[in-house]
């Protein structure tokens, strides 16, 4: 069925044909395809286009094959590449982890275009992950400095593989939300968890399968991080600082509300590019 020597286009058919019978649209599974490819080659669509009679080594061939095997095991596909693109970057990823995804990055352009002067700020990512909003503005901004908490020992490990990767001067910390931190921050940004297990039947099965249930899911139909933060995050914010959150489409009246109550600051509704609630800042004033 294939050529003896396996080309671009030869491991695109076969990947094709392996995934057919596990994800039926065929627009997807194609999209699953190439992400795999350009990231295994290290290039833009466009490469890929350019080079579909390109003889792919043994080594990546093979790779290549494990991952689409893990796909058809259900594993989403940057898990089965090990990396997931954010802000220009590719990050490690795997189960330790949540993946990144475009809303985080929107996050991050809204602080950086807040920010765009570059002078020196202190900075706390709650709930890091993989590090990525930590790492980006620490590569973004160098003359910030950034820390980096999470709960889990685990996703930690990841974000210090990260941080070598782009940023080795951000520093991290095992910590319950403020619990183990020490200081205050111009800027505190944080992704927590915010879903309620009630809405596992509207996600989908590769996240609920093999995402990590902590950085996923809240008590208080996902509300129960966010008022802990909200408890304490003036210790934490300088005067003139700003807390930026991400947060689910349906909650954006209900936290704006939650953090107003708050002495002394402002809070924004922001949207994401899909027209959704999905961000808020708190500005606490001078």
């Amino acid at each position: 069925m294939f050529d003896e020597q396996w080309t671009i286009q030869a491991v695109r058919e076969w990947g094709d044909w392996q995934l057919e019978p596990y994800i039926h649209d065929e627009i997807e599974r194609m999209s699953q395809i190439d992400y795999l490819l350009t990231g295994m080659m290290d290039w833009n669509y466009a490469q890929l286009a350019n080079n579909s009679n390109t003889v792919l080594e043994d080594e990546k061939r093979l790779r290549f094959m494990v991952a689409v095997r893990a796909i058809k095991g259900g594993q989403p596909v940057q898990y089965a590449l090990g990396h997931a693109a954010f802000y220009g970057r590719e990050f490690n990823v795997d189960r330790r982890v949540l993946i990144p995804r475009q809303e985080t990055e929107e996050l991050v352009e809204w602080i950086l275009k807040d920010y765009s002067n570059k002078t020196p700020k202190t900075v706390l990512d709650i709930g890091t992950g993989s590090g990525a909003i930590a790492v980006t503005l620490k590569a973004q901004r160098p003359a910030w400095h950034v820390l980096g908490s999470d709960i889990s020992k685990d996703a930690l490990a990841v974000a210090k593989e990260n941080a070598q990767l782009y940023a080795p001067a951000v520093t991290f910390l095992a910590s319950d939300l403020f619990i183990d931190v020490t200081g205050t921050f111009d800027i505190i940004v944080a992704n927590p968890p915010y879903i309620d297990r009630d809405e596992q039947l509207l996600m989908d099965e590769s996240v609920v399968a093999f995402e990590p249930d902590v950085a996923l899911y809240a008590d208080d139909s996902g509300l129960a991080v966010y008022k802990k933060i909200a408890t304490g995050l003036l210790n934490y914010l300088n005067p003139g600082g700003a807390a930026y959150f991400e947060i689910g489409y349906q909650q954006g009246q209900i936290l704006v509300d939650l953090f107003a109550a708050l002495p002394n600051v402002q809070v924004t509704l922001h949207q994401d590019l899909s027209g959704h609630d999905r961000m808020i800042k708190v500005l606490r004033e001078m």
